[in-house]
């Protein structure tokens, strides 16, 4: 209780009650939490700049050379963005002809990121019209699956589409404030989160998406698969956020946060420092029949890097972070620089000779909570890498495009 000294005049007492009480409902329930990181003091780590000595002139022409390949290059060989009319556009897969929640989401946070706020409208809308149920017992959620013409191609949801989207939103409504109907973006954001969590109170068959018991993201929100999780799905620094910026079930996703590190922990190799595509909700790897590759590190699991380090820099929770981000380039930089593939097995066994831009960026981004000395070859490798074309360049070229905001800097909290 806080006792007000010499505070005889009831509107002074008024303004000062008030004020606290917003500051505790924008805190969420966090308010006791010691936070450090960029969140508090807005500071960045630029590695292009400090390890590499590029310029911000560089490497703002950089990003603007990326960024309009892949949003306004050739149809062919280099784009993913494609327009549709005058007021949508999605980002394809090329090589499955297809669009996914998961790019459509990675989208809204790259054009948020680099306050482009037309692409980012397009892409929100295309989203609106054909991705997102507006009734049954999906409503709310994505399809993450769809042909390139609107159709449903997989109905089921995959819930890193819907937690960077919710995350994107919420920048979306910092950045640029709220519009009308769907660019309500802090509405709409809400309006998601409330829903991934609440699903479990409908009686449905389509569930939550986090699991409410073990306060960790699920595979899909179906029985057939919400009993395990996926690494790469636990983003514990959007979670961070919710808890101070949602107006429901604060303390809930302030635990996910806590609980997503403590996971992150133990689903990590403990000398490679690599993570499975699937696991079970205590760490232990997980395969599955459609993936029966799962146990093993490969497409999704890529991403943990940029999780565990993105979570670091704006929070500093755990140094474990440091550790763990060390031990990962250290096995990359053994494994060979130049010619590491990208599949393995937990414990390091090379599954494949072929190179990827995808992992090359994320390991970049470890560097950034990496003290090694070695964390200056891997971010070399990212800005030294091409724009990604041809037909695989799409799971690439989004990974990639992330990679170059956060090494650079330009990965923020708005």
């Amino acid at each position: 209780m806080i006792r007000y000294n010499n505070c005889k005049c009831p509107i002074k007492f008024l303004l000062i009650t008030t004020g606290l009480i917003l500051a505790s409902l924008f805190t969420g329930c966090s308010s006791g939490n010691k936070i450090t990181g960029a969140y508090k003091s807005g500071n960045y780590p630029n590695l292009f700049n400090s390890l590499l000595s590029k310029s911000d002139a560089e490497i703002k022409t950089k990003l603007g050379y990326a960024f309009n390949q892949l949003f306004y290059g050739n149809d062919s060989t280099e784009r993913i963005y494609y327009p549709v009319g005058n007021d949508m556009a999605y980002l394809e897969d090329i090589l499955h002809k297809d669009v996914r929640s998961e790019g459509m989401s990675y989208g809204l946070m790259i054009t948020v990121q680099l306050d482009k706020k037309t692409e980012f409208d397009k892409l929100w809308k295309w989203m609106k019209t054909y991705m997102q149920f507006k009734e049954g017992e999906s409503k709310n959620y994505f399809a993450w699956q769809m042909y390139t013409d609107g159709r449903i191609m997989d109905s089921t949801s995959a819930p890193d589409g819907e937690e960077w989207t919710v995350m994107a939103l919420l920048f979306a409504s910092s950045r640029w404030g709220d519009g009308e109907g769907i660019f309500n973006y802090k509405k709409e954001a809400l309006t998601l989160l409330n829903e991934m969590y609440e699903k479990d109170d409908r009686g449905f068959r389509i569930k939550s998406m986090f699991n409410r018991k073990e306060k960790q993201v699920v595979f899909v929100p179906e029985p057939q698969a919400n009993f395990f999780t996926d690494p790469s799905y636990h983003l514990p620094h959007f979670y961070e956020l919710w808890g101070r910026y949602a107006y429901k079930y604060n303390q809930f996703w302030q635990d996910a946060a806590d609980t997503s590190r403590s996971f992150l922990k133990k689903t990590v190799h403990p000398v490679t420092g690599l993570a499975p595509d699937y696991s079970h909700f205590d760490g232990k790897p997980y395969s599955t029949k459609w993936n029966p590759g799962a146990a093993n590190f490969q497409y999704d699991a890529w991403r943990v890097a940029m999780n565990v380090a993105v979570d670091y820099i704006w929070f500093k929770k755990d140094d474990w972070a440091v550790t763990q981000s060390n031990r990962l380039l250290n096995f990359f930089e053994k494994t060979g620089i130049k010619t590491y593939g990208n599949l393995f097995t937990l414990d390091g066994k090379q599954l494949t000779v072929d190179r990827s831009l995808g992992l090359i960026s994320m390991n970049a981004v470890a560097a950034l909570a990496s003290t090694n000395e070695n964390r200056k070859l891997f971010v070399e490798e990212l800005w030294n890498a091409d724009v990604p074309t041809g037909q695989y360049r799409y799971y690439d070229s989004a990974l990639y495009m992330l990679g170059m905001l956060q090494v650079s800097g330009n990965f923020r909290i708005y």
